[in-house]
């Protein structure tokens, strides 16, 4: 009986340890890629998956989109501008077979192959290019990175320029030629409204010479302004019309 129900034990152990590693449960965002005798025969899930144990053997592949933050890559601009640029790139993997033969870590391949391509892609922009375009260079890389890891079974999904760190004395150098355009751009709209202005009261004088009334008009509409402020002393101007008979008989006397 002792060894009846010692072999009855040593099976049940083993079946137990044949559920264990023969039963795999997968996510639905999971691919388990089976490889059977060290060939593959392709991504099984998600849900309950079968291996037959020491002959099969399973990778878990993750396929939600991984943001991976590049480090920041000292990069020299077209114009000779050393500036430190980080990004970030958004990608999946869209055939996990590839993602598994194909390369041995394609987080890190992607990684590096990000850095190296900021770098060479930046290299080849000037700095006004970099900082005015950016959307077209994230596309440019974006594009770039695609194309090399589509071999993988890799799908680059976005990829942006972060942040862009200039060198102090260059700061310094474009927070002076802002201030300059600022400068100039309020002397234009100055010159622009003294024109429009001088333009004005030349049509109105061309007004007033056309109808002498309009001056008197306008001379008595200037005493009453000048009468509603509150002020001790008034001054009161004489307009030449007023004037003019006086100096003609002054004249012929």
């Amino acid at each position: 009986m002792e060894v009846i129900s010692g072999g009855f034990m040593f099976l049940i152990a083993l079946v137990a340890m044949f559920l264990i590693t023969s039963i795999k449960v997968l996510n639905e965002y999971e691919r388990g890629v089976i490889f059977r005798l060290g060939r593959i025969i392709g991504a099984k899930g998600p849900g309950l998956i079968i291996l037959i144990p020491v002959v099969d053997r399973m990778m878990r592949i993750d396929l939600r989109t991984v943001t991976l933050d590049i480090p920041p890559q000292d990069v020299i601009s077209r114009d000779n501008v050393t500036i430190k640029v980080n990004a970030v790139v958004y990608f999946r993997v869209v055939d996990p077979n590839r993602a598994v033969v194909e390369v041995e870590n394609y987080l890190l391949a992607t990684s590096k192959l990000a850095q190296t391509t900021l770098r060479s892609v930046l290299g080849q922009v000037e700095l006004d290019e970099l900082l005015a375009s950016r959307d077209s260079i994230n596309h440019r890389l974006q594009t770039i990175l695609d194309a090399q890891t589509e071999p993988w079974g890799v799908k680059i999904s976005n990829v942006e320029v972060k942040q862009i760190d200039l060198p102090e004395q260059m700061q310094r150098a474009m927070a002076r030629q802002a201030e300059a355009e600022r400068e100039r751009r309020a002397k234009i709209i100055a010159a622009e409204g003294e024109l429009q202005a001088s333009q004005k009261l030349s049509e109105a004088a061309a007004v007033m010479e056309l109808q002498p009334i309009s001056l008197q008009l306008r001379y008595l509409q200037t005493l009453r302004e000048m009468s509603s402020e509150h002020t001790t002393n008034t001054i009161i101007p004489l307009p030449m019309d007023i004037i003019t008979p006086f100096l003609r008989k002054l004249t012929k006397s």
